[in-house]
């Protein structure tokens, strides 16, 4: 059992007892659900938008502890400033040590830029879950979708009002996705076995239409590289660890933006 596969399965279970423990009306009536989610698209091709999608990530199941010493009070502040386009948060607590606290902090700093909810969703009640915490975004992985599921969850993610980046590794996963103005992240990282291919993604962003945005995720370090993607079509870049390892990553994304041509 590859690490996806083990956190999908052990997400199932997760989601059944939460489903057991949470009311959907509850989630329903919460304030943050009554507000109007901010556009990821708009965000993106707006004029002079820096593209940058900033994570706030604790560890990973492949680099172990990556920053836990930072809050997300700072880093939220500090992404802001180096005038991000799009905040991403890890509320997976098993593989990755979010939670969805820590979204509902950064949310109660900021209403001006949207906020991506980084996580695994095999489930409709974490899409209902995404809104009521304040996300404006959720992450749809084709690896671990079905073809009927990233229909449904993308339509309901829709009806909320909330943006979905959906994400692909390979040419069998787009094909999973109704390609017509949709916002598609390419991983860089392959799950299964964690190794970074750049190569790979932008032969992949030939086979986008242009009605999509096309986002590159994971293993992007070089502010050179992120102008290199732009001129194969790229409009966002998910960018995580390069800044978290960091003591301050709200300097260093700052930094990071200061260099892109």
């Amino acid at each position: 059992m590859n690490i996806l596969d083990k956190i999908i399965a052990h997400k199932k279970q997760e989601i059944a007892q939460l489903k057991k423990e949470v009311q959907l009306e509850k989630l329903v009536k919460s304030p943050n659900f009554q507000r109007t989610p901010l556009s990821l698209k708009k965000s993106l091709l707006t004029v002079g938008s820096t593209g940058i999608i900033a994570e706030f990530k604790r560890q990973s199941p492949s680099k172990g502890i990556i920053n836990n010493k930072v809050t997300i009070e700072e880093v939220t502040n500090g992404y802001l400033d180096a005038n991000v386009a799009a905040q991403s948060i890890l509320t997976d607590t098993e593989f990755f040590g979010g939670n969805i606290l820590d979204l509902i902090k950064a949310r109660s700093i900021q209403d001006t830029t949207p906020i991506l909810r980084k996580d695994f969703i095999v489930d409709g009640f974490q899409i209902v879950e995404a809104k009521a915490i304040g996300a404006d975004v959720i992450l749809l992985i084709a690896a671990c979708l079905t073809k009927e599921e990233l229909k449904n969850y993308g339509k309901l993610a829709e009806d909320l009002g909330l943006d979905v980046l959906y994400e692909v590794h390979n040419q069998e996963e787009l094909d999973k996705i109704e390609l017509d103005n949709k916002i598609i992240g390419i991983n860089n990282r392959n799950l299964k076995t964690f190794k970074v291919d750049l190569e790979h993604s932008i032969e992949l962003a030939s086979q986008i239409p242009d009605s999509c945005i096309k986002v590159s995720e994971s293993g992007l370090s070089d502010p050179r590289v992120i102008t290199g993607l732009k001129e194969y079509g790229f409009q966002g870049f998910l960018i995580g660890e390069n800044f978290m390892k960091t003591e301050n990553p709200g300097f260093a994304c700052q930094e990071f933006i200061s260099q892109i041509g």
